[in-house]
């Protein structure tokens, strides 16, 4: 079987990276450092990946996972606010997740489902955004519940002892 390229690869590797730039798009749009550019060569790479998967390599899909996920977790960080930490890229890096399952799938020619799960992403992404979803954000309703833990409770020095100290 011969690893050439096909016309209908080159069409598959299209909307791969068609799909993943719209991902792309919203992530620019939104503020986030990875946008338009790297979300599309994500979908070409793994676009690709899924082509060679598709003619007999299906392992070729697990290194690519694998290797975004390095990406992924690149984007993700700590920051502090205050006396607060507080983590920042998670949605990018699962979109990112999302952006190469999606490269993948159009890869292999199931072009439906990338395109299904390109909604999908697009619409969790947005649902804080449009004013008739807001409503299904979870923010939206996390002040009627109570924390599912409670804060930490920061133990106080008695009589001007150090923290730590018997």
């Amino acid at each position: 079987m011969s690893l050439g390229l096909s016309g209908a690869d080159a069409g598959h590797l299209a909307v791969a990276l068609a799909l993943t730039y719209a991902l792309g798009f919203e992530r620019a749009v939104r503020g986030a450092a990875a946008g338009d550019r790297v979300f599309s060569l994500i979908g070409a790479g793994s676009g690709a990946v899924g082509i060679i998967a598709a003619h007999g390599a299906p392992n070729a899909a697990a290194g690519a996972i694998t290797g975004v996920g390095f990406i992924g977790g690149g984007m993700v960080f700590r920051q502090a606010v205050g006396r607060d930490h507080v983590v920042v890229g998670l949605n990018t890096a699962a979109a990112i997740f999302a952006a190469s399952a999606i490269g993948l799938l159009a890869g292999q020619g199931r072009l439906l489902v990338a395109a299904a799960a390109t909604v999908f992403a697009l619409f969790v992404l947005e649902i804080r955004h449009i004013r008739v979803l807001s409503m299904l954000d979870g923010r939206h309703w996390a002040s009627r519940f109570p924390d599912g833990e409670p804060p930490p409770v920061r133990a106080e020095p008695e009589d001007g002892a150090a923290a730590g100290d018997p």
